[in-house]
Order: C-alpha cells, then sequence, then structure tokens
C-alpha cells in the first residue's frame, strides 16, 4: 500500500518545521555533495521522484533544465511546491511514482531525493526510470542509508546519561519493511542493502558512475550542532547512466 503521510495535518506541520522545510537545500546536510555531482541540466527534461516542496525542481529550472516535472503522492507536499515556485517551466502532478506513466525515452535526467526507501519494491522503479530515459539518460538518487534503515529505531545506543555511544547495526540482510517513528509518528520504511541497489540498477540497464556517502559541510556541523552526523552515514547517493 502506497503511503501518503504528508498530508496528515500533523506531520505536515511537523515536517514543516525542519531546517530543510525553512530554509531549502542549504539546510540540508546531504546538499552540497548532491549538489557537487548533479547530472548536466541545461536543455535536458528533468523528472524529480517525490519532489515533495519542489526544492530540486527550483534548482533545475534555474540551472537552464528545458522543462521539469514534479511528481510526488502528497497534495500538501505539492501545494506547498507550486507556491514557492516561481518558473514557469515546472509542471507538478500528484502521482505514485510507481504509478507514473510517460512516453518512453521522454526524459533526460531522474532525480529523486530521500523518496526510494519509501518504496517496497524498487526493481520496477529503475526499470520504469530506465524506459522513461533517453540513450545514455542519467538516474541520480539520494536515500537513507542501510546502516541507518537497518533498525526500525533508527536512533543511537545511549548510555546511563542519555550521551550516544553508538549506532548499532542489526538485521542488516533482512531486508524489507521497517516501521519506525519519525516526527512523532508512525512511518513505514523499507531497508535493502547497498549491493540490492547496486544490482537492481545493474539489471535495468543501468551503469553506476558514482555512489556517495555524503558527511554535513563541516559549517553546518557547527552551526547545526550535528557532531554525531559525522560518526554514521545517513544518507546514500548513486549516480547511474541509462546504456546505449
Amino acid at each position: 500500500m502506497q503511503q501518503n503521510k504528508y498530508d496528515d495535518p500533523h506531520f505536515f506541520t511537523e515536517y514543516s518545521k525542519m531546517p530543510r522545510s525553512v530554509h531549502g537545500l542549504n539546510a540540508a546536510g546531504e546538499w552540497s555533495a548532491f549538489k557537487a555531482h548533479m547530472p548536466e541540466l541545461k536543455d535536458k527534461k528533468v523528472l524529480d521522484l517525490g519532489c515533495g516542496y519542489g526544492w530540486h525542481c527550483q534548482f533545475a529550472a534555474e540551472h537552464g533544465a528545458r522543462l521539469v516535472i514534479g511528481i510526488d503522492l502528497s497534495a500538501k507536499m505539492l501545494e506547498k511546491a507550486r507556491l514557492l515556485t516561481s518558473a514557469q517551466n515546472v509542471d507538478y502532478q500528484q502521482t505514485a511514482i510507481e504509478d507514473y506513466v510517460a512516453d518512453t525515452a521522454s526524459v533526460d535526467v531522474i532525480i529523486s531525493s530521500l523518496a526510494l526507501h519509501y518504496i517496497q519494491d524498487i526493481q520496477p522503479v529503475f526499470a520504469k526510470a530506465a524506459s522513461l530515459l533517453t540513450a545514455q539518460g542519467e538516474l541520480y538518487y539520494s536515500v537513507e542509508h542501510p546502516i541507518f534503515t537497518a533498525r526500525a529505531q533508527q536512533d543511537w545506543y545511549y548510555d546511563a546519561e542519555q550521551q550516544p555511544m553508538h549506532w548499532p547495526v542489526d538485521h542488516y540482510f533482512e531486508q524489507g519493511k521497517r516501521e519506525t517513528h519519525f516526527l512523532d509518528a508512525k512511518v513505514v520504511k523499507y531497508h535493502r542493502t547497498i549491493e540490492t541497489h547496486i544490482t537492481a540498477l545493474l539489471t535495468a540497464g543501468f551503469e553506476i558512475t558514482a555512489v556517495i556517502e555524503p558527511t554535513p559541510p563541516a559549517e553546518m556541523v557547527a552551526s547545526f550542532g550535528w557532531q554525531n552526523e559525522l560518526r554514521r552515514p545517513m544518507m546514500l547517493i548513486i549516480k547511474a547512466k541509462k546504456k546505449s
């Protein structure tokens, strides 16, 4: 079943308070790394899977994309994205990633930010991406790192003074559903290994061009008190190109 927590009023309100919601991409710890490896966008048709507030769609439009399509299951997310977007060549559509339909070889670049770990079966999504992309088209996405998603608790192990001692990794090879808590709500995510990500991409006809485990810039670590974010990976970024 497709999950749409972001249309829950309380959940959406809490999400809107997050730094990345208030300040945009510059408040996202992984953004500097994601931006550094971004595919060429000028004159490209770009599709954003799970576009949320539309930050990446706006970035693509500002950097010369010919047309940008942002899809999201959440009406509230898309309403916010339309309010924030001034570019005239961005089209927002309400649909699940699994249900999106478009012509074969109609997109040059597909991006996705922190959405694919909500997808139960990733292989059909990668197969669809390969079908939608033009020859040598690129798929570029971030997800929560498998070390972060392995345990449903997604939290540190604390000492008696509630100071984080270490990040436990367990059940890593038991892939599948994880019920975790995020913004005071129960959220379903899907854990898969790094091997599964790469194998699924290769099976769909991609070649891997970059695998990135980003850390936030030093100034963000100091500003937001994110020193613990340097102790374990939270995000995984993969860049892949469709084979000719």
